[in-house]
């Protein structure tokens, strides 16, 4: 059974685990360590925001936010952020980017309700004034947002935040999305919510998102836990497993275990 891992920092010894139980491992490592203070983009964005010119602020994601925080208090003092952020409309869009701002002291000026996608975003928003709009964006863009907003008449700047970024080499990342799409591999292991993001965005880059969200649907899909497990549902794709811990040895084994059986229920 060919099993894809998209582990990075333990490739070696996931794809160990793997063969030991009977797997043939396909690795793509997916990710590398992007220290905050390399992001650029951010720290342009502050300048902007922090010289008013934006009146609304998105923020779509909790861990984008304090990632946000975390960058821009490598060089600015910590409280600039929040200070900016009490003076704008402060959009959250579901309750982990609203602890975030609960946290800095910051209050939600429009929550938006479940299951808080793009369109319960945009509805929330809808009677709003506010037209100069900045969006914290963390993994893939959301351009359904993104053109909404636009369509009323906003001018929207996106910041994008990261931890991490995509390897130095993608071409084993990339041949992994086109064995995906091609339907070649039957099981995914996730050992981490950026893991599907970065899977992901490479298969955009490359014109084949669509088939490889389809392909995995298809397949076992391994996840980790439920962070992990999130993200994979935010993408679209319904994992199959968790392993009864979150530790890589447990996930290989039980995922070796199921696998046959989740597989005949998928195709039966």
């Amino acid at each position: 059974m060919q099993v894809l891992s998209l582990e990075s920092r333990r490739s070696a010894e996931i794809a160990e685990l793997i063969r030991k139980q009977g797997g043939e491992p396909v690795l793509a490592p997916s990710m590398r360590e992007a220290p905050l203070e390399r992001n650029e983009a951010a720290f342009q964005f502050a300048e902007r925001l922090f010289a008013g010119e934006f009146d609304m602020m998105i923020l779509l994601t909790g861990v984008g936010t304090r990632l946000l925080h975390q960058a821009l208090a490598t060089r600015y003092p910590a409280e600039r952020f929040p200070e900016a952020l009490r003076r704008l409309a402060v959009v959250a869009r579901g309750p982990k980017p609203a602890a975030v701002l609960r946290g800095l002291d910051v209050p939600v000026t429009v929550a938006v309700p479940e299951p808080n996608t793009w369109r319960e975003l945009l509805a929330a928003i809808r009677d709003r004034p506010e037209r100069r709009i900045a969006v914290q964006e963390y993994g893939r863009p959301n351009p359904e947002l993104l053109d909404g907003l636009r369509q009323r008449g906003a001018e929207v700047a996106t910041v994008r935040v990261y931890q991490w970024d995509l390897p130095e080499n993608t071409e084993p990342l990339r041949a992994a999305a086109r064995r995906l799409a091609a339907g070649e591999l039957q099981v995914a292991l996730f050992t981490t919510s950026i893991q599907i993001e970065h899977l992901l965005r490479i298969a955009a880059e490359t014109g084949i998102e669509a088939a490889v969200l389809a392909k995995l649907r298809d397949m076992v899909v391994a996840s980790i836990g439920p962070t992990t497990s999130e993200a994979l549902e935010e993408a679209g794709v319904h994992p199959d497993l968790e392993p009864t811990h979150p530790k890589m040895g447990f996930l290989v084994q039980e995922t070796a275990e199921r696998a046959e059986e989740i597989l005949r229920g998928k195709n039966g």
